[in-house]
């Protein structure tokens, strides 16, 4: 009697357990030796793990995460080139900690500048960079701070380029998360950030990178480390297995061996417990609508499913579609004119929204258009 009474308990549980959504299994803060921390997936976005993330702090070196963004921009926009030769200024070369020891006019490309700021993370490189973008460090920290709010990043203040302490120079997890997500969209920094052992000057300097996680961590893709006094050690460490991208920021770790375990315990976290998937796009949204008073009867429709949806491992195959889709439409109609919507769900939560648009453009029925339409007509007929 026990033995059944048993056997149906075990049956509840497994009728529950199948029904039940899955969840990713819960990180402790304690795993995480840091007292601020956030774990991203870059291509949606998405939060998957945070301790104290809005915590103001010093990030060290983690502040070349934007300097190196404004160099991208500049070089993506054509205001500078990776051949353009770089003079050293008095005040970039008086820079201390971790650098190149560049001397007053000394020159080096924009290419060998960025090799010095992103693996051997030198201080005076960055400096030299900022001059050479903007003219000056302080036109360039105006401009880091002005992208910092354009992205949002509300607990940031920028007192310097390169990060050495400074009073008021914070940052915080998730600001560092939003800019790293930023730099990475210009691939071209991969061919800095994945390098391990690299040489300037003809060969008389050689650069070894600061993240060590290259020679430990599989699928290792950079990003950036830093340490100083005030800000302990910090990393924004990217990583790519399956399509799914993570970004893990550590800051204020008590010393170098837990900046490196914290943020390979994250990326662990993030690629054993979540997949990335691209819905498809159902032939319902593509349906022509009828358009009223219009110079075609019908407009055809597109749409677009866009960047991935963030799943639990195991689930991409449970998400679920509804496509709301006008009976009717006006004219004019734009092309681009939202006439719809997809919504992709798992569960009852909504992971994705996707407008239906538009193909083309419909004219209003006018005496004009009308005329216009005839008279082609009658031309073709001469």
């Amino acid at each position: 009697m026990k033995l059944k009474k048993l056997s149906a308990c075990f049956l509840v549980v497994t009728m529950l357990v199948s029904i039940l959504p899955v969840r990713a299994a819960a990180l402790s803060d304690a795993e995480v030796k840091a007292p601020s921390a956030l774990l991203m997936e870059s291509q949606t976005g998405k939060v998957l793990y945070e301790k104290n993330a809005h915590e103001k702090r010093p990030c060290a070196s983690i502040t070349k995460v934007m300097t190196l963004l404004l160099v991208m921009e500049a070089l993506d926009s054509g205001k500078i080139k990776l051949t353009d030769m770089v003079s050293a200024s008095e005040h970039a070369a008086s820079m201390g900690g971790s650098d190149i020891w560049l001397k007053p006019g000394e020159t080096m490309t924009v290419d060998d500048m960025l090799k010095a700021t992103v693996i051997a993370s030198a201080n005076d490189a960055a400096v030299a960079l900022a001059e050479y973008v903007s003219g000056s460090e302080d036109e360039f920290l105006q401009q880091m701070n002005q992208k910092a709010k354009q992205l949002g990043m509300n607990d940031t203040c920028f007192k310097n380029c390169n990060g050495l302490d400074e009073d008021g120079h914070v940052t915080s997890a998730y600001d560092v998360a939003v800019m790293s997500r930023e730099l990475i969209k210009h691939k071209k920094i991969f061919d800095y950030t994945k390098i391990w052992i690299e040489n300037i000057r003809g060969g008389k300097t050689q650069l070894v990178n600061t993240n060590k996680l290259l020679k430990s961590y599989r699928g290792i893709t950079g990003l950036k480390t830093g340490t100083t006094g005030k800000a302990g050690s910090c990393i924004s460490a990217t990583a790519e297995r399956d399509n799914v991208k993570l970004i893990s920021v550590i800051l204020g770790a008590s010393n170098t061996k837990d900046r490196f375990s914290s943020a390979c315990t994250l990326l662990d976290y993030g690629f054993a417990n979540w997949a990335v998937t691209t819905p498809a796009l159902p032939k319902e949204a593509l349906k022509p609508i009828n358009v009223i008073n219009g110079m075609n009867p019908t407009v055809e429709t597109t749409a677009e499913t866009g960047s991935n949806i963030l799943v639990p491992k195991g689930k991409a195959n449970d998400i679920q579609y509804s496509v709301t889709l006008n009976e009717n439409v006006t004219a004019p109609v734009k092309k681009g004119q939202i006439v719809g919507k997809i919504v992709y769900k798992l569960g009852n939560e909504v992971v994705k929204e996707c407008p239906i648009c538009a193909k083309n453009s419909v004219e209003k029925i006018s005496f004009g258009s009308v005329f216009r339409i005839l008279a082609k007509y009658l031309f073709k007929m001469i």
